[in-house]
């Protein structure tokens, strides 16, 4: 018996399962739009080698600005999210922010922030972002190193549904 004060919750269900456990998109139509706001990050470590060739070289590669591609290869995925996850929704994306920063001698930290005004969130659209952005980059500086590693890849923070999360924490 739930103790005063304290209200039951539903027990968690996947919300693309339908009632018969086949595979769904999720039923926006009658939520209201809300200003939606995400930031996923990502982690790209280096050899230390590798991470000072960089640095020196100005993040520039043979196949030219790192950084400067990942930021277009990210916004690029971000918007075609739908395209990749079968069951996200076409969205038209009103912001796609990235901050592409050593966070450490050999450590790139991505950060894809997305934003719109919508039904549905936008944490896939970051997530994806932050991914596409951390694989261009692995594809940049392979030649350098196949001991290059894409890691961490997490939602920070989002805003605007349900639910609103920050440092991977559900917040109430």
């Amino acid at each position: 018996m739930p103790s005063a004060g304290k209200t039951k919750r539903k027990p968690a269900r996947l919300s693309h399962v339908d009632a018969n456990g086949h595979p769904c998109m999720v039923d926006v139509g009658a939520k209201a739009a809300t200003a939606r706001h995400a930031v996923a990050q990502a982690i790209v470590r280096f050899p230390a080698e590798v991470a000072q060739a960089l640095r020196t070289a100005n993040m520039r590669a043979k196949k030219g600005p790192i950084i400067d591609t990942a930021i277009i290869a990210g916004t690029m995925a971000a918007k075609r999210t739908h395209e990749l996850i079968p069951f996200c929704h076409p969205l038209a994306i009103e912001r796609c922010d990235f901050s592409i920063v050593f966070s450490s001698p050999t450590e790139l930290t991505i950060r894809c922030e997305v934003a719109i005004t919508h039904k549905t969130g936008v944490e896939m659209e970051a997530l994806t972002g932050a991914t596409v952005a951390a694989l261009t980059i692995y594809d940049m500086c392979k030649a350098l190193s196949h001991e290059i590693v894409v890691s961490d890849v997490r939602l920070i923070e989002k805003s605007g549904g349900k639910r609103r999360v920050r440092d991977g924490k559900v917040l109430r």
